[in-house]
Formats: C-alpha cells, sequence, structure tokens
C-alpha cells in the first residue's frame, strides 16, 4: 500500500502485476479553469480519470464574490467555506461511486502543476479514510520522462461502484476552531502562499490582503527539488524544524488561498515523518470574507 508518494517505476509494477487501482489526472489552471481538461484529453495516463478542482472536488460557494458564504445544496451542506469549499462526505462518495472506486483499491493521483492540485485530491481520500492513496512523484513529466506511456483517446465509462466513507484519517479545522486558538500555543498555523501574498504586498483574488495572526510562511514550491519531484525526506523534516522553530509539529494547522495549495505542505511534512497535521480547507478566502476577523499584513506571523 502506498500512502504519500509512488514513483513510476511503483505505479508502473502495480500496473504490471495488475493490482486494483485507479489513477486520477488532477490537472488544473486557477485562471484558465477548462484548461486542466483541456491538457487531460491531450496526454494522460491511460486508463486515468479525470478530477476537476472545480466541479469534482469542489463545492459550488454561492453568490459570486462571497466565497465565505457556505450554503445548503440538494447533495448536503459543503463541509468548508472559501474559494474552494469542501463537497459534503457524501456528495464526494456519492462522486467516487460514480467513477468506480472502490474501497480495497490503490488510488493513485498526479498533475502537471507540481502536486499543486492532485494534493487536493489525495487529502480527501484520506478525509474520506481511504488510506491507499498517493501522489505521482514528479507528475506527469516524470511519468513521460521515464518512458511511461500517455494517451489522447477518450477513456470508456467506469462501473459504478459503492464507495463507503470511513472515519477521516486527517483532521479538518473550521474557521471558528482556527479563531478559538489564535495565538494559544496548541496551534500552529502554516500559510502556503507566496510570500508577496501572505505580506499582503498583492492580493488577486480576496476582498483583505494579508494573512492570519500568527501564521508562518512557507510557500507550497518549496517542497519541491529541481528534478520536480518532492525533497528527500531528511531535508524536509530539516526545513519544516527550521520553520517551527521548537513548536510543537502536533499542533499545526495548514492553510493557503482556498485550502488547495496549503496540501503539499501537510503531505511534506507526513513525507518527513511528522505524522497527521489538520488542514483549514476555508483557508483565506473563508477567513478575509468573514466579518470581524483579524489580519495582519508585513513580514512578521
Amino acid at each position: 500500500m502506498y500512502t504519500t508518494l509512488i514513483s513510476v517505476a511503483e505505479l508502473q509494477a502495480l500496473q504490471a502485476a495488475r493490482t486494483p487501482l485507479m489513477v486520477f489526472d488532477c490537472s488544473f489552471d486557477l485562471m484558465q479553469p477548462q484548461a486542466g481538461h483541456v491538457q487531460y484529453a491531450a496526454s494522460h495516463i491511460p486508463g486515468a480519470v479525470h478530477a476537476n478542482l472545480d466541479t469534482d472536488l469542489s463545492a459550488a460557494h454561492g453568490a459570486p464574490g462571497k466565497h465565505g458564504v457556505v450554503v445548503a445544496h440538494d447533495d448536503g451542506v459543503p463541509a468548508s467555506g472559501g474559494r474552494h469549499p469542501l463537497p459534503s462526505r457524501e456528495k464526494f462518495a456519492a462522486w467516487l461511486s460514480s467513477v468506480g472506486l472502490t474501497n480495497d483499491m490503490q488510488a493513485v493521483v498526479y498533475d502537471r502543476n507540481g502536486a499543486n492540485y492532485c494534493g487536493r485530491l489525495w487529502w480527501m481520500l484520506q478525509w474520506m479514510g481511504h488510506e491507499a492513496v498517493a501522489v505521482l512523484d514528479g507528475g506527469l513529466q516524470a511519468w513521460e520522462a521515464e518512458g511511461g506511456a500517455v494517451t489522447s483517446q477518450e477513456e470508456p465509462a467506469h462501473f459504478q461502484s459503492n464507495f463507503v466513507p470511513g472515519e477521516p484519517r486527517l483532521p479538518l479545522a473550521t474557521t471558528a476552531m482556527v479563531h478559538g486558538r489564535l495565538g494559544h500555543p496548541d496551534q500552529t498555523l502554516i500559510d502556503a502562499r507566496a510570500g508577496a501574498r501572505y505580506r499582503g504586498e498583492v492580493e488577486p483574488l480576496d476582498p483583505i490582503a494579508g494573512h492570519i495572526p500568527g501564521a508562518l510562511n512557507r510557500p507550497f514550491a518549496e517542497n519541491i527539488g529541481p528534478d520536480g519531484k518532492f525533497k528527500p525526506a531528511a531535508q524536509l523534516r530539516a526545513e519544516f524544524d527550521a520553520l517551527l522553530a521548537g513548536r510543537d509539529p502536533a499542533t499545526v494547522v495548514h492553510q493557503c488561498g482556498s485550502g488547495v495549495s496549503a496540501v503539499p505542505n501537510l503531505l511534506a511534512m507526513k513525507i518527513a515523518g511528522f505524522g497527521a497535521t489538520a488542514l483549514y480547507a476555508g483557508s483565506w478566502s473563508e477567513w478575509s470574507n468573514t466579518p470581524g476577523l483579524p489580519t495582519r499584513q508585513g513580514a512578521q506571523p
């Protein structure tokens, strides 16, 4: 079973052994939401299912611009607010069943975006109790560089399954939880956005620039080495130890703009041996749209 990363060679070995397996292509582009499906249609690992961040891995969030609003739908109340609200567990289980994932399958997720988007599906499956899910290290680029085949053919539909949610394997933090623990030693926020957004120098998406008071900054791209793969576990551990500066790793809550690019930090900590840490899925997009919550600008937490 693979639960964090899987190499190209390891995935190919599973395929050769006909291990029960489902591969997901999570390619996406925030500025061009249709681009991910276009890229998938042009080139993907044979048999891969496309998972769209906006429509498959997120719930609707109500009126445009109201990123902090959580609204009820026919398929239940979303599990978070923000720009990319988590769907209810029931809705997500129905989608997993519709694409044919079963509880005994190994899931492998990848993108062509430095693990920025496939990490979302990795986390969501862990949240659904599905331990056997791993990120293809290096993404589609590594797959092709190491001789993996790609196709532009349309994939046949999968038989409907009955995916049964289990107990969450990773914790989910809410706005109320994060706000209630501000300034307490039992919470350490790590903000995965680029430094300029963290400092409040620019804010292209949300109404307020800056960060949650007390949050440390580690841009998610810092987890990836020059080869496009996650840095070695020992290096990641040393870097997070330096960032935490004595804070308890078990208190960490990861956030970003909308709960997506925070996941590479969370995954990197797990690779480094720190264990399970929490995700604040609503992140800055929910926080900055919630009246009365404190914000901070500048380089200091």
